[in-house]
């Protein structure tokens, strides 16, 4: 039998309110998802548990025997952490999802600033795809996201359930390996083939730059020799003079300066980009809430990067 034991902290939670929408809300997550769990623990137990046709719900025979079990596991599981960790639950750590660049790049120095306004903030963070974040977040399973803004509202977030902050204003820029005199080795300049290190289909920054080539005849010379969803990818191939890449300018400010990596156009080639920290509203955590009000109290320039 494989059980979780957040289903079973479910069951609890469902058969002390009788009601799938009060329980999601104890549960911090959405009704949905809270939905989706009893479910996978009746289908692993192998009984129906719950009776969906009263109001308010009621545990079934098979339901009312399983909770004794449910209980004393749950009870015994949290005292045993408890006395293990010493942790008060008002100090638990806020899971965070983000997109790649912005987990190794952007998030270290942000979240320092942050806590300068607002405390000590213990996280644990977790780097994934655009497209994954979303989920993990519309089911309910992380309490903030980090990601880029899709000014194309392709990300399909509603603002009322996710509400969000602006918490970073950046830039993608061609970037190439210089040559001999400190000149771009790959760039728009003259009529040859350019080699173009470019994002997968579903990258998220990979739609960016085709939204920005799309109506450019310039497109036309570059040749893909490399593709990866990760802008830290597309970064070290960059190094090694493999071709040209559009990278946030927040991942290569010190080749930059260093001048390992130089523009490779114009500032009217950039890709400005925005950065915001979202949240679901249908999830109650209280330390979520306790950063969200306290970030509202903070001007808007100490919140940006």
């Amino acid at each position: 039998m494989n059980l979780e034991t957040k289903w079973l902290e479910d069951f609890v939670a469902l058969s002390n309110t009788r009601s799938f929408s009060a329980s999601a809300r104890q549960r911090h997550v959405t009704q949905p998802a809270f939905s989706r769990r009893i479910r996978s623990l009746e289908q692993a137990v192998g009984a129906t548990l719950v009776d969906r046709s009263t109001t308010p719900v009621s545990l079934t025979p098979e339901g009312q025997l399983f909770l004794v079990t449910a209980r004393n596991i749950v009870e015994q599981l949290n005292d045993s952490l408890a006395h293990l960790r010493g942790l008060a639950m008002d100090n638990e750590a806020l899971d965070i999802v983000a997109a790649h660049s912005l987990a190794l790049a952007f998030y270290p120095p942000w979240i320092s600033r942050l806590q300068k306004g607002v405390g000590e903030l213990p996280t644990r963070l977790v780097a994934m795809n655009v497209g994954d974040a979303i989920h993990v977040l519309r089911e309910g399973n992380c309490d903030l996201m980090l990601a880029y803004h899709d000014p194309y509202a392709t990300m399909q977030l509603d603002a009322e359930i996710f509400p969000s902050f602006s918490i970073g204003q950046v830039k993608m820029i061609p970037v190439s390996v210089p040559d001999a005199a400190g000149e771009p080795r790959f760039s728009f300049d003259g009529d040859g083939p350019i080699p173009f290190l470019s994002y997968t289909q579903g990258a998220f920054l990979g739609r960016s730059v085709r939204m920005l080539l799309k109506n450019e005849p310039g497109r036309m010379r570059l040749k893909t020799v490399y593709e990866t969803a990760m802008a830290e990818g597309l970064k070290g191939m960059a190094l090694q003079g493999v071709g040209l890449a559009w990278i946030p300018d927040f991942c290569i400010r010190d080749e930059l300066a260093n001048g390992k990596l130089v523009r490779a156009a114009g500032s009217d080639w950039d890709i400005p980009l925005e950065i915001r920290l979202y949240r679901c509203s249908l999830v109650h955590k209280p330390g979520v809430e306790k950063l969200w009000r306290r970030m509202m109290k903070l001007p808007s320039d100490f919140l940006r990067a």
